[in-house]
């Protein structure tokens, strides 16, 4: 959970702040307004890592939306549960 300090506290408390920022990202205020933003080295490349992760999902989703917008436009349809099942038994065929 994100830590919030005002820079009161960072001039007063640097090892609690120092503390919480080498686990997670902290939240540093200037009159009751969010300033900055606080972490560690490791910290850091861990919310790096996580944005790209993420980002490569979204593309991931939006590319299979894409594709079943294009196979729903294509006629690529199969309506009711025994036509998916051939459907899904003929891919697997296919594939070996």
């Amino acid at each position: 959970m994100e830590r919030i300090y005002s820079t009161t506290a960072l001039r007063d408390r640097q090892r609690e702040v120092k503390d919480a920022a080498s686990r997670d990202l902290v939240r540093i205020t200037e009159n009751g307004e969010g300033a900055f933003v606080f972490c560690s080295e490791e910290v850091f490349q861990r919310e790096i890592d996580d944005a790209v992760e993420r980002a490569l999902y979204a593309e991931r989703v939006k590319d299979a939306v894409a594709k079943g917008y294009a196979a729903l436009a294509g006629g690529e349809t199969v309506e009711g549960t025994a036509a998916a099942r051939a459907a899904v038994a003929r891919m697997r065929a296919a594939r070996g």
